[in-house]
């Protein structure tokens, strides 16, 4: 297929299960190659059923979905062995060893043996040395790195990772963040569900947002912080102040721990010389401030106001 083609194409894509729960409203997505999507959303926002759609997991309703220009109910083969899928629990036989484990899930595709190729995988994620050993000995972060070793046993284009660090500790999940960077930079395509605001804005190039079957935002996810995150300053005063002084109402001000603070609360795209004016207009009134400190909001501040919105 051509490079100039998205990877992973879905065009209004929806799902109803019999209950009647509506999973998915019409969903437009397009991830393009060799990039990072994140898809954040509360539990039941609809992340593991797209998921599960585009990997042949479960049926979908109305709309057309491609991978790698193949459709997935059409070609259905040609699009299962381009994608991996890096679920969220290990369902294997406990008594198989790591290298076997592997080995049978790139053998379900109807690859040839590539032991060179399994044995790379395994070294990357530290299970090399674990290779013989069943996986029930394995430990939780272990199992994990699994998880992702079976998903690229056949070498797939696109790779899923539905919430790959739920239940791990700080370390692991950095070192899975830097093996799912160096998989970007080789050229693999990934979308990853996540809780964690911070994986999002820590490695996405793009972030989508999903709330109950409804993809509200794509977004280049700099440009995402930029346009609905916010800035806030905070002048710590030299005296407590009882009132915001009139002569500062051109500025939407808030009192803070017992008056010993200003605050102030803006956005990036407001004149920028919003804080300047304030800060002379301080030193005309004579108030003093011992410190200024500023911060800006995160992505999870700017998911929870997008949610809200929509509620």
């Amino acid at each position: 297929m051509s490079t100039d083609n998205p990877m992973l194409s879905i065009q209004g894509l929806t799902k109803t299960y019999a209950s009647g729960h509506v999973a998915l409203k019409p969903v437009d997505l397009e991830v393009r190659r060799g990039e990072i999507l994140a898809l954040l959303g509360p539990n039941g926002a609809g992340k593991t059923t797209l998921i599960s759609i585009v990997c042949g997991l479960v049926n979908p309703g109305e709309g057309r979905v491609l991978v790698d220009g193949h459709d997935i109910l059409a070609g259905y083969r040609e699009t299962r062995v381009r994608i991996g899928l890096v679920p969220q629990e290990l369902h294997t036989d406990m008594f198989e060893t790591v290298l076997d484990t592997v080995r049978f899930s790139r053998g379900l595709f109807g690859l040839k043996p590539d032991p060179d190729h399994l044995r790379r995988v395994l070294e990357d994620l530290s299970l090399w040395e674990k290779r013989d050993s069943r996986i029930m000995a394995l430990s939780g972060g272990m199992k994990r790195r699994l998880l992702i070793a079976k998903a690229l046993a056949h070498e797939p284009a696109l790779l899923f990772l539905d919430e790959p660090t739920a239940g791990v500790d700080v370390e692991l999940r950095r070192d899975m963040w830097g093996l799912i960077r160096r998989l970007r930079d080789q050229g693999m395509t990934i979308v990853l569900t996540t809780h964690y605001i911070e994986e999002a804005e820590e490695m996405a190039d793009r972030v989508g947002v999903i709330h109950k079957g409804e993809l509200l935002l794509v977004e280049e996810t700099a440009a995402l912080m930029k346009r609905l995150g916010r800035r806030t300053l905070r002048v710590h005063l030299a005296e407590p102040l009882e009132r915001v002084p009139d002569e500062l109402s051109d500025w939407s001000l808030e009192l803070e721990d017992g008056g010993m603070v200003l605050s102030l609360s803006f956005s990036p795209a407001e004149a920028p010389d919003s804080v300047p004016r304030l800060l002379r207009q301080l030193n005309q009134l004579d108030l003093g401030f011992a410190d200024i400190h500023t911060s800006q909001s995160s992505l999870e501040e700017i998911f929870v106001e997008l949610v809200r919105e929509q509620s």
